[in-house]
């Protein structure tokens, strides 16, 4: 954000004398302001995050943000976020940041419940604002998978569930895998933390052959909600949950497998699934949705397809198909 201004850094001196001038601030009672903060130089260790054209930017030292504020760099309309605000605000909001008036719009955050994700900004919790205006803020996920990694975890899942025994364990290690570099707007630190002894029974008879499709179906269910109440945030399990029934999620595969019969329809079918899925996660102030088309899966699929075919490229165009799929799941 500073080299976009251009210029060398202002001495403390001059910062100090140029926030003055231009932020003319009374002191109002239980409020510390910005002019306050500056010439008291009473500078906190806090941390600051920024929603800049839809994205997160940050963290940035409390004495960093300030210079931004005095430089009009960050004004009243833009959301920002610290430890122990409860959710995004418009910095006119803020105590002591700026003085007392009314800005535009409520208090907005776009993304899950908490504070900021490694490597991106945050997205703390509450927060009054229509779903799809988060989604426009793009608070989606992003997957950090590289290629030959994800490639060999997911051949070590595969050959796992194969041999029966050790599906357990070759489900949760790459649950845990996965679900660690997933990055979730306000979620920092993911991490999966279900045990293979959690429900091993219910994993070993999905990974035995001839069970039956719809017994394995049913399981799966129990699976799905396993993994979703096992996710937590910097060390502290989210209360998140599956609420998605057994007959829904059956009737969704069964239609996907009719519709192959249309060669392109099941496309369609999948994105809808997909927003069942999401719709279906629970115990978040915030909504979760699958923002993908039909017509987008079913392209990365025929161009997935065709790639896989030279082997080689295999690990590659795994990457990247699944990064997409993560992508397209978005929080408001």
């Amino acid at each position: 954000m500073d080299s976009a201004r251009g210029g060398a850094p202002k001495s403390s001196r001059e910062f100090r004398a140029s926030a003055a001038a231009r932020l003319d601030i009374d002191r109002k009672a239980g409020d510390i302001t910005i002019k306050q903060r500056l010439e008291g130089g009473r500078m906190t260790d806090r941390s600051w995050y920024i929603a800049i054209d839809g994205r997160q930017a940050g963290p940035y030292p409390e004495d960093q943000f300030l210079e931004f504020i005095a430089d009009g760099q960050v004004d009243r309309n833009a959301l920002v976020w610290s430890e122990g605000m409860p959710a995004w605000q418009r910095a006119g909001y803020v105590p002591g940041l700026f003085p007392p008036a009314q800005p535009p719009g409520p208090t907005a955050g776009p993304g899950f419940d908490g504070a900021p994700s490694r490597g991106l900004a945050a997205q703390p919790s509450a927060a009054a604002v229509p779903f799809h205006g988060a989604m426009e803020s793009g608070n989606h996920f992003e997957a950090e998978f590289s290629a030959l990694p994800f490639f060999g975890r997911a051949l070590l899942y595969a050959i796992g569930m194969a041999l029966i025994v050790t599906a357990p364990w070759a489900a949760a290690g790459f649950y845990r895998w996965v679900v660690a570099r997933i990055r979730v707007p306000g979620r920092p630190n993911l991490a999966f933390e279900g045990k293979a002894g959690d429900i091993w029974l219910v994993i070993v008879l999905i990974a035995l052959p001839g069970l039956g499709a719809i017994f394995s179906l049913f399981l799966t269910v129990r699976v799905i909600r396993w993994i979703v109440s096992n996710i937590s945030s910097d060390g502290r399990r989210l209360p998140l949950t599956f609420n998605g029934g057994a007959g829904g999620y059956i009737g969704w595969v069964l239609l996907t497998a009719l519709s192959l019969i249309t060669i392109i329809g099941w496309a369609w079918v999948a994105a809808a699934m997909m927003r069942w899925l999401c719709r279906n996660i629970a115990g978040s102030t915030r909504s979760i949705a699958f923002t993908g088309s039909g017509w987008q899966i079913l392209w990365r699929t025929w161009v997935f397809g065709l790639v896989a075919v030279l082997i080689i490229p295999i690990p590659w165009i795994m990457r990247w198909y699944y990064r997409w799929y993560v992508s397209q799941i978005a929080v408001g």
